[in-house]
């Protein structure tokens, strides 16, 4: 990420980082018109405090979100920072909350309602091998059936059998789940799904799909590594995103 401003003393350096580089993505998101009114979320746990993790504030639009406006809650979605006068949206720290608390790798948490991906969440069948980027996701994607807006924690334990060792849970009628072991790598998952959700989307409204076969979307996956630039998974790109999100507006640093 580019060079950033002065800490906040209120935070540890740690916190500051990660409070930055998830504003930088809200702002991203925005700007990719992947934003939905003042819902949907993006949460990252803070490395330095264990069960400790940030959310946008709920009401706030992605495009309004600053490092020191995000709120930290605990695992329990409780707000952490008494004096943040923002409220947290139950729908989000629910689910959130749930795949933090039991996998260790996911660090960022990425949940939509883009029109491409819900589409395709909403289609039987769900994603499929039609294109370049769907062919990174094919065997990668769990599916999760529809029962309502997710703010019941009895639903976490059915969540959590059909993710499996997924990381991408696609929610059947609703919107994906992404998830990442750093915030670039879930940004580049999701920037990925995103597009082939869309080239699908295009592709159907003209007709019968030409489908990829298994062998080659395993060519395909095995390959795929050849084309990453060093630094990990995602961090190329993520920061060229915050470069052009600076020369719209940087009030996302304060």
């Amino acid at each position: 990420m580019a060079t950033q401003l002065k800490r906040n003393s209120k935070y540890s350096e740690a916190e500051w980082t990660a409070r930055q580089e998830l504003a930088a993505c809200y702002r991203i998101f925005a700007m990719m018109g992947w934003d939905e009114m003042i819902f949907n979320h993006i949460t990252v746990k803070l490395p330095d405090e264990d069960g400790s993790y940030l959310i946008n504030p709920y009401g706030m639009h992605f495009s309004e979100v600053t490092a020191s406006s995000l709120i930290k809650i605990d695992i329990d979605g409780n707000k952490v920072d008494a004096d943040n006068p923002w409220h947290v949206n139950k729908a989000g720290f629910v689910q959130h909350s749930l795949f933090h608390r039991a996998l260790p790798d996911a660090h960022a948490i990425i949940h939509t309602h883009t029109t491409a991906t819900m589409a395709v969440c909403s289609l039987e069948g769900g994603l499929q091998p039609t294109n370049f980027y769907a062919c990174n996701y094919m065997g990668q994607i769990a599916y999760h059936d529809f029962e309502g807006i997710t703010v019941r924690e009895e639903e976490g334990e059915r969540l959590l059998e059909h993710l499996g060792d997924k990381r991408i849970l696609m929610l059947k009628n609703h919107g994906p789940v992404v998830m990442g072991r750093t915030l670039p790598e879930a940004f580049i998952k999701y920037w990925a799904l995103q597009r082939a959700c869309e080239i699908q989307l295009a592709t159907m409204s003209m007709g019968k799909p030409v489908l990829i076969g298994d062998d080659v979307v395993k060519v395909h996956q095995r390959d795929l590594y050849q084309a990453q630039i060093p630094g990990g998974a995602g961090k190329a790109e993520f920061d060229a995103m915050v470069r052009k999100v600076d020369k719209i507006d940087t009030s996302w640093r304060d």
